[in-house]
């Protein structure tokens, strides 16, 4: 889905960009996509809320369970494993 764009000007420190810079070389990226994933993760949209959003709602969904096996498990190993 493409979303309408408005164009907004921001004013950025010459070490604020330069890094941007060096992170949109490296991953291949414009800046301005990595300003509008910068100000998705401050509101907290975009892909990355909507994953956390979905982890939440399993937890709601179906929490889990008071003790974990695993868990006591690997602390019941990791105390035997002490050299008290």
């Amino acid at each position: 889905m493409v979303m309408a764009r408005r164009q907004t000007l921001i004013q950025l420190d010459d070490a604020r960009i330069a890094a941007l810079d060096q992170r949109a070389a490296a991953s291949g990226r414009s800046r301005s996509d990595l300003i509008r994933e910068a100000v998705d993760l401050l509101l907290g949209t975009g892909d990355e809320a909507a994953i956390d959003a979905a982890i939440v709602a399993g937890y709601e969904r179906d929490p889990a369970p008071e003790q974990d096996p695993w868990t006591l498990r690997g602390a019941l190993a990791a105390i035997r494993a002490e050299p008290w």
